[in-house]
């Protein structure tokens, strides 16, 4: 399966965490894996067949471009050949930077590009399909996003709030964060649910299982109690605790299947080869993408 990564424009950089993808080669059957509840929202444009997802028993095709918004419960992804996206990662809390909808319309969502952005949403649909090149594509996308960005303002207390937990889940405390934000503990949580549907807390226990996760997936050799432990987690048994809370089972039954498959957690873009710093180099897309990130 080919992948690439990349960093967007400048502009972005603050909302976007990077553009990436995958296209399977062949007649591969790819093993697609478990959503688990994240922090995190993704927009996917499909060139190729689009993501089928089991739910209650029955299977739902996603739209050929979608949002998968941050998630309390799993979502269940089939096998599928013929794969081939392109995505946008947000960064946590950044989704609403680009949308005027309310938090409590988003939280477990997965709405088409068209639900969301209307005709403009449906254009860059088609624009990205259209697209004669991978880097035709990503310039349709960074430009849209550019715009979107540019007529939608945010509650700046709120990702400051965001971005403080997620980047120190381990050991945020809510009412200090809350006093560095100038704002009353109840004001902020009141804001907070405003914005994102969920309480500080619930976003910290979620960024924590998140990182868990991310980390025994990326590195195998990893003790779990050590990592649990470096995230935040009073023991393993609080973790295995908080990963049952959200209806996911056993974590080493399920790190055991999602070690067969591939994943959607990607290592960092700091200080290494990417894609964008290659077209640079060719005099390529000068426009649309960016050498380093920062």
């Amino acid at each position: 399966m080919n992948k690439f990564n990349i960093v967007p424009i400048a502009p972005l950089r603050p909302y976007v965490e990077r553009l990436w993808g995958w296209e399977s080669i062949g007649q591969e059957v790819v093993e697609l894996p478990t959503l688990l509840p994240g922090t995190g929202a993704e927009i996917f444009f499909h060139h190729r067949a689009p993501f089928i997802q089991c739910r209650d028993g029955e299977d739902h095709a996603f739209d050929d471009a979608h949002l998968i918004c941050v998630r309390r419960r799993p979502i269940h992804l089939r096998p599928q050949g013929d794969v081939g996206f392109i995505a946008v990662r947000l960064r946590a809390g950044r989704m609403h930077r680009f949308l005027d909808v309310p938090g409590g319309d988003l939280i477990d969502g997965t709405l088409s590009v068209a639900e969301l952005w209307k005709s403009g949403g449906r254009q860059l649909s088609l624009d990205v399909s259209n697209a004669h090149s991978r880097d035709a594509a990503l310039q349709s996308i960074q430009h849209f996003l550019l715009e979107q960005l540019q007529h939608r303002r945010s509650d700046e207390i709120v990702e400051n709030a965001i971005s403080a937990i997620y980047q120190n889940h381990a050991a945020a405390s809510i009412d200090k964060l809350a006093s560095r934000c100038g704002v009353a503990r109840r004001e902020l949580e009141r804001r907070f649910k405003a914005l994102t549907a969920q309480t500080p807390v619930e976003f910290r226990k979620l960024s924590r299982v998140q990182h868990v996760v991310r980390e025994l997936l990326l590195d195998p050799s990893s003790r779990m109690l050590d990592v649990v432990l470096s995230h935040g987690f009073y023991d393993q048994a609080h973790f295995i605790h908080s990963f049952a809370e959200l209806k996911l089972g056993s974590p080493v039954r399920h790190l055991t299947l999602a070690r067969t498959k591939p994943h959607f957690y990607n290592i960092s873009l700091r200080g290494g080869v990417n894609f964008s710093a290659k077209l640079a180099r060719a005099g390529r897309s000068r426009d649309v993408l960016a050498t380093r990130p920062r």
